[in-house]
């Protein structure tokens, strides 16, 4: 069988944990790569870009998945064209910040305790009902493994980011997965790769922010067709 690589690039805690039931789901087409950032060190998205870089496979196809924060690192070393990129699929992420008006407030924001709200906060804000103690859990330890100050920065790097023209350099497919349900990146984000890619396909799950982590087998599902397509087109 013909594999393809599939480099995961994590949302917000960068630990790639997260990860674990959406790569346990994958076909054996797959060969995941998990990049993990720094969790110790506060990196802006131009620090973290060369550290993903070395994770990229050599001499093989493979397609990028930029997950929430990672969408725009996803993004900016698609447009770059490295050989052997097949595809782009951004999920629940962003071209530019989702919540643009978070700029002007920043300098107040990152002075909140942003790892350190109650689980029962967490599950209810991020994952609605679908809400589990099991996925609770594995945001929270995710999530403890993450200097406060690391995640302010992240934080602040997708309050300013604007990756729009470096998306209309991509010229691979791209795949939006949308979860329908998603209460940190708005409906507006998809609509707006789109408007800049029209050729952009979205697809919506019914699921919350954490789509890959809520509802793997449909995300397997939506990635293992997008693959199909590019191995064809390739």
């Amino acid at each position: 069988m013909f594999k393809i690589a599939l480099v995961l690039l994590p949302g917000l805690d960068g630990t790639g944990l997260l990860f674990a039931d959406f790569v346990a789901a994958l076909g054996p087409e797959f060969d995941p790569i998990v990049v993990r950032y720094p969790p110790d060190i506060p990196l802006g998205y131009a620090e973290l870009e060369p550290l993903v870089r070395r994770s990229l496979p050599d001499g093989k196809p493979f397609i990028l998945l930029g997950e929430s924060f990672g969408g725009p690192l996803s993004i900016s070393i698609a447009a770059s064209r490295p050989p052997g990129l097949a595809g782009l699929i951004l999920c629940c992420s962003f071209a530019c910040s989702p919540r643009r008006h978070l700029g002007r407030l920043w300098p107040l924001a990152r002075h909140v305790p942003v790892n350190g709200a109650p689980r029962s906060i967490l599950s209810r804000w991020f994952m609605g009902r679908f809400a589990s103690p099991a996925l609770a859990g594995k945001l929270q330890k995710a999530s403890a493994r993450v200097d406060m100050d690391v995640f302010r920065s992240r934080i602040g790097e997708v309050c300013r980011t604007d990756y729009s023209a470096k998306l209309l350099q991509v010229r691979v497919p791209i795949l939006y997965l949308r979860a329908s349900m998603d209460r940190i990146v708005p409906r507006s984000a998809s609509k707006h790769v789109q408007r800049l890619v029209p050729s952009a396909r979205i697809v919506e799950i019914d699921a919350p922010h954490y789509l890959l982590q809520a509802c793997s087998k449909a995300a397997v599902a939506a990635v293992s067709e997008f693959a199909c397509e590019v191995r064809t087109q390739a």
